[in-house]
């Protein structure tokens, strides 16, 4: 039996829901917002990668860890303002590029620490854009 054919009744319907969720929160949302849910979506197909690790899927990790990858390079990475954003700009992308080579690792290797590094990196990203942008004009709060 395939992974497939295991899922629970009602699971292509659940997961339309969800499609149709992300797309309506991707089509409302600010560009802020929007650099929020590709953290969040890095996220979540890392995790996702973590649970196919474990249960031995071994193609299905690789899809997971090939979305996440996607996410930051074409996503994240592209997104950013080289000649707005100068040095931190150019930091970011190198930071990009570190996670990049830690999920191509964790995929090759088969290594959760790889996948945690990762997930670490963004969760710390995230956290520090959601606080950037919670500030009213970037001003500094005491």
């Amino acid at each position: 039996m395939t992974y497939a054919a295991r899922r629970p009744t009602g699971y292509q319907s659940v997961r339309s829901y969800t499609d149709i969720g992300l797309e309506t929160q991707v089509l409302g949302a600010s560009p802020e917002r929007l650099i929020s849910l590709l953290y969040m979506g890095a996220r979540a197909a890392i995790g996702q990668a973590r649970l196919h690790m474990q249960e031995g899927r071994t193609t299905e990790r690789g899809a997971a860890i090939s979305k996440a990858i996607k996410i930051v390079d074409e996503g994240l990475k592209t997104g950013l303002n080289m000649e707005a954003g100068g040095e931190i700009a150019a930091n970011l992308a190198r930071l990009y590029d570190f996670i990049v080579r830690k999920l191509l690792m964790a995929n090759l290797k088969a290594d959760a620490g790889e996948l945690d590094t990762a997930d670490r990196l963004l969760a710390d990203l995230a956290e520090a854009w959601q606080t950037s942008i919670d500030r009213p004009n970037g001003d500094m709060q005491p």
